[in-house]
């Protein structure tokens, strides 16, 4: 369990909120709580807005979400991501893949 250092956030309608620190630590747990909110179909948009602090793994795990939400016919847009790991998907030639 990712504990008290992620929080998934569902009050804005079609969006899910990421925040806290999405790490090696918590990006295992962290990617079957985003599966498990996004398993109803309603959410189209995951936003990271509120990530203080992410790593490869927690570049792994969006990019996990998005594969999946793919694979079932489902777009998901992945807004407000941290600079940091937005130059980390750019060093790794992934960003494409996470809009």
């Amino acid at each position: 369990m990712p504990g008290p250092d992620l929080r998934l956030d569902a009050d804005t309608p079609g969006t899910l909120g990421v925040s806290g620190v999405l790490t090696f630590d918590t990006a295992a747990a962290a990617l079957q709580m985003i599966q498990d909110a996004l398993a109803g179909g309603t959410v189209g948009r995951l936003d990271l807005a509120g990530i203080r602090h992410s790593d490869s793994a927690g570049l792994a795990c969006v990019l996990a979400v998005t594969a999946e939400a793919g694979r079932g016919g489902r777009a998901l847009q992945v807004v407000n991501m941290p600079a940091g790991m937005r130059v980390l998907a750019q060093v790794c030639e992934v960003d494409r893949l996470v809009g």
